[in-house]
């Protein structure tokens, strides 16, 4: 089945536009491992389950390394906070998707 992104009216598999609103399907197929390649045409990026995820994941690792060159000018050891960063960052991504994934489907 596939969702509407519009309304969240359930479809069928093969239909190209919603039942109830008439919102074109074909781009809400999401297509697995595109995170951070070009999703083929037909499909949205989606990684950890959210639309655009890949963005997301490069911005939060962008700011991760900006603090860690700043906290090196400045001298202050961070070192201990960084890989519990990354745990809890990628543990948000994936809780923002399942409850993204949860929304949609409702």
């Amino acid at each position: 089945m596939v969702y509407c992104p519009k309304c969240g009216k359930k479809n069928e598999e093969d239909a190209e536009f919603c039942s109830a609103c008439g919102t074109p399907l074909q781009m809400v197929k999401p297509k697995g491992g595109t995170c951070f390649g070009q999703p083929e045409e037909g499909y949205k990026e989606e990684c950890f389950g959210i639309p655009h995820g890949g963005l997301i994941v490069g911005v939060i690792f962008g700011t991760l390394l900006i603090i860690i060159g700043i906290s090196a000018i400045l001298k202050i050891d961070i070192g201990y906070i960084i890989g519990p960063f990354i745990m809890i960052t990628i543990g948000i991504l994936i809780i923002v998707g399942a409850l993204y994934k949860t929304r949609q489907k409702s």
